[in-house]
Protein backbone atom coordinates (compact mmCIF):
# COMPACT_ATOMS: atom_id res chain seq x y z
CA UNK A 1 0.00 0.00 0.00
CA UNK A 2 1.45 3.47 -0.96
CA UNK A 3 2.41 5.93 1.80
CA UNK A 4 1.10 9.47 1.45
CA UNK A 5 2.85 12.32 3.33
CA UNK A 6 0.14 14.64 4.44
CA UNK A 7 2.51 17.08 6.25
CA UNK A 8 2.79 20.56 4.74
CA UNK A 9 6.34 20.02 3.54
CA UNK A 10 6.15 22.69 0.90
CA UNK A 11 5.23 25.27 3.53
CA UNK A 12 8.04 24.09 5.76
CA UNK A 13 10.49 24.22 2.84
CA UNK A 14 9.39 27.76 2.02
CA UNK A 15 9.73 28.82 5.63
CA UNK A 16 13.18 27.21 5.78
CA UNK A 17 14.23 29.07 2.69
CA UNK A 18 12.86 32.33 4.09
CA UNK A 19 14.66 31.74 7.34
CA UNK A 20 17.96 31.07 5.53
CA UNK A 21 17.41 34.16 3.32
CA UNK A 22 16.69 36.32 6.37
CA UNK A 23 19.74 34.93 8.14
CA UNK A 24 21.86 35.55 5.05
CA UNK A 25 20.49 39.10 4.69
CA UNK A 26 21.13 39.72 8.39
CA UNK A 27 24.73 38.46 8.10
CA UNK A 28 25.23 40.57 4.98
CA UNK A 29 23.86 43.62 6.77
CA UNK A 30 26.05 42.96 9.81
CA UNK A 31 29.07 42.45 7.57
CA UNK A 32 28.29 45.69 5.71
CA UNK A 33 27.91 47.61 8.97
CA UNK A 34 31.20 46.18 10.23
CA UNK A 35 32.95 47.07 6.97
CA UNK A 36 31.49 50.58 7.00
CA UNK A 37 32.54 50.95 10.64
CA UNK A 38 36.07 49.75 9.92
CA UNK A 39 36.38 52.00 6.84
CA UNK A 40 35.02 54.95 8.82
CA UNK A 41 37.46 54.18 11.61
CA UNK A 42 40.34 54.02 9.14
CA UNK A 43 39.27 57.33 7.58
CA UNK A 44 38.97 58.94 11.00
CA UNK A 45 42.42 57.70 11.91
CA UNK A 46 43.89 59.01 8.64
CA UNK A 47 42.13 62.36 9.14
CA UNK A 48 43.46 62.62 12.69
CA UNK A 49 46.97 61.78 11.52
CA UNK A 50 46.71 64.40 8.78
CA UNK A 51 45.45 66.97 11.27
CA UNK A 52 48.39 66.15 13.52
CA UNK A 53 50.75 66.59 10.56
CA UNK A 54 49.06 69.88 9.63
CA UNK A 55 49.38 71.15 13.18
CA UNK A 56 53.06 70.16 13.22
CA UNK A 57 53.65 71.87 9.86
CA UNK A 58 51.76 74.97 11.01
CA UNK A 59 53.87 75.06 14.16
CA UNK A 60 57.06 74.82 12.09
CA UNK A 61 55.79 77.56 9.74
CA UNK A 62 55.07 79.82 12.71
CA UNK A 63 58.50 79.12 14.16
CA UNK A 64 60.18 79.85 10.81
CA UNK A 65 58.17 83.06 10.42
CA UNK A 66 59.42 84.20 13.81
CA UNK A 67 62.99 83.37 12.74
CA UNK A 68 62.50 85.21 9.42
CA UNK A 69 61.23 88.31 11.23
CA UNK A 70 64.23 88.09 13.58
CA UNK A 71 66.59 87.79 10.61
CA UNK A 72 64.96 90.81 8.94
CA UNK A 73 65.37 92.79 12.16
CA UNK A 74 69.02 91.75 12.34
CA UNK A 75 69.53 92.76 8.69
CA UNK A 76 68.03 96.19 9.41
CA UNK A 77 70.22 96.55 12.49
CA UNK A 78 73.24 95.50 10.43
CA UNK A 79 72.44 98.07 7.72
CA UNK A 80 72.03 100.80 10.33
CA UNK A 81 75.30 99.85 12.02
CA UNK A 82 77.14 99.79 8.68
CA UNK A 83 75.70 103.19 7.82
CA UNK A 84 76.80 104.60 11.17
CA UNK A 85 80.21 102.99 10.76
CA UNK A 86 80.56 104.61 7.33
CA UNK A 87 79.58 108.02 8.74
CA UNK A 88 82.02 107.66 11.64
CA UNK A 89 84.80 106.63 9.27
CA UNK A 90 84.06 109.61 7.04
CA UNK A 91 84.06 111.96 10.05
CA UNK A 92 87.33 110.53 11.32
CA UNK A 93 88.85 110.73 7.86
CA UNK A 94 87.68 114.31 7.32
CA UNK A 95 88.83 115.45 10.77
CA UNK A 96 92.37 115.98 9.61
CA UNK A 97 91.38 116.67 6.00
CA UNK A 98 90.78 120.40 6.55
CA UNK A 99 94.22 120.90 8.06
CA UNK A 100 95.83 118.88 5.28
CA UNK A 101 93.84 120.78 2.65
CA UNK A 102 95.05 124.17 3.89
CA UNK A 103 98.60 122.88 4.07
CA UNK A 104 98.52 121.45 0.53
CA UNK A 105 96.84 124.58 -0.85
CA UNK A 106 99.67 126.66 0.53
CA UNK A 107 102.19 124.31 -1.09
CA UNK A 108 100.52 124.32 -4.50
CA UNK A 109 100.20 128.11 -4.95
CA UNK A 110 102.95 129.25 -7.36
CA UNK A 111 104.65 132.63 -7.29
CA UNK A 112 102.53 135.39 -8.77
CA UNK A 113 99.19 133.86 -7.65
CA UNK A 114 97.13 134.94 -4.65
CA UNK A 115 94.05 133.16 -3.34
CA UNK A 116 91.34 135.52 -2.13
CA UNK A 117 88.44 133.13 -1.44
CA UNK A 118 87.91 129.43 -0.80
CA UNK A 119 84.42 127.91 -0.86
CA UNK A 120 83.84 124.28 0.09
CA UNK A 121 80.73 122.21 -0.54
CA UNK A 122 81.25 118.62 0.50
CA UNK A 123 84.37 117.43 -1.23
CA UNK A 124 84.25 120.18 -3.89
CA UNK A 125 86.28 123.37 -3.65
CA UNK A 126 85.94 126.64 -5.53
CA UNK A 127 89.09 128.75 -5.46
CA UNK A 128 89.12 132.42 -6.48
CA UNK A 129 92.09 134.75 -6.62
CA UNK A 130 94.34 136.99 -8.68
CA UNK A 131 97.34 136.26 -10.84
CA UNK A 132 100.06 138.07 -12.71
CA UNK A 133 99.26 136.24 -15.96
CA UNK A 134 97.32 133.43 -17.60
CA UNK A 135 100.46 131.31 -17.51
CA UNK A 136 100.52 131.55 -13.71
CA UNK A 137 96.94 130.27 -13.57
CA UNK A 138 97.85 127.36 -15.86
CA UNK A 139 100.82 126.60 -13.61
CA UNK A 140 98.48 126.62 -10.63
CA UNK A 141 96.13 124.17 -12.34
CA UNK A 142 99.07 121.88 -13.12
CA UNK A 143 100.29 122.13 -9.52
CA UNK A 144 96.86 121.10 -8.24
CA UNK A 145 96.71 118.21 -10.72
CA UNK A 146 100.10 116.96 -9.55
CA UNK A 147 99.03 116.99 -5.91
CA UNK A 148 97.57 113.71 -4.58
CA UNK A 149 94.96 115.47 -2.43
CA UNK A 150 93.24 117.25 -5.33
CA UNK A 151 91.36 115.66 -8.23
CA UNK A 152 90.13 117.07 -11.56
CA UNK A 153 91.04 120.76 -11.30
CA UNK A 154 88.95 122.76 -13.76
CA UNK A 155 89.25 126.44 -14.71
CA UNK A 156 85.97 128.34 -14.47
CA UNK A 157 87.30 131.61 -15.88
CA UNK A 158 90.32 133.86 -16.06
CA UNK A 159 89.95 137.52 -17.05
CA UNK A 160 91.39 140.94 -16.52
CA UNK A 161 90.70 142.21 -13.03
CA UNK A 162 88.24 145.08 -12.79
CA UNK A 163 89.85 146.71 -9.74
CA UNK A 164 93.05 144.85 -8.85
CA UNK A 165 94.19 145.31 -5.26
CA UNK A 166 97.70 144.33 -6.29
CA UNK A 167 98.97 146.25 -9.33
CA UNK A 168 101.22 143.35 -10.28
CA UNK A 169 98.35 140.81 -10.33
CA UNK A 170 96.06 142.14 -13.04
CA UNK A 171 94.12 138.95 -13.74
CA UNK A 172 91.37 137.35 -11.67
CA UNK A 173 90.41 133.70 -11.91
CA UNK A 174 88.10 131.05 -10.49
CA UNK A 175 88.64 127.32 -10.59
CA UNK A 176 87.02 124.19 -9.19
CA UNK A 177 88.72 121.15 -7.77
CA UNK A 178 87.61 118.08 -5.88
CA UNK A 179 89.22 116.73 -2.75
CA UNK A 180 90.26 113.12 -2.76
CA UNK A 181 88.52 111.33 0.11
CA UNK A 182 90.81 109.33 2.41
CA UNK A 183 88.32 106.46 2.00
CA UNK A 184 88.84 106.61 -1.76
CA UNK A 185 92.57 106.47 -1.22
CA UNK A 186 92.16 103.43 1.01
CA UNK A 187 89.98 101.72 -1.61
CA UNK A 188 92.45 102.49 -4.39
CA UNK A 189 95.28 101.19 -2.22
CA UNK A 190 93.27 98.01 -1.69
CA UNK A 191 92.77 97.58 -5.46
CA UNK A 192 96.46 98.18 -6.07
CA UNK A 193 97.38 95.58 -3.47
CA UNK A 194 94.94 93.17 -5.09
CA UNK A 195 96.43 93.81 -8.55
CA UNK A 196 99.93 93.36 -7.22
CA UNK A 197 98.93 90.17 -5.46
CA UNK A 198 97.26 88.89 -8.59
CA UNK A 199 100.23 89.66 -10.79
CA UNK A 200 102.52 87.81 -8.39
Amino acid sequence: MAKINLLPWREELRQERQRKFALSALMTAITGVVIVFLVSLAFDRAINQQRTRNQTIQGEISRLQVQIRRIEELEQTKSQLLSRKRIIEELQASRSLTVEMMDQLAKTIPMGVTLNAIAQQGMNLTLAGTSQSNARVSAYLQSLADNELFVDPDLNFVRAAQDPTNPQETFEFSLSVRLRSPLDEAEEAGFEDFDNGGSN
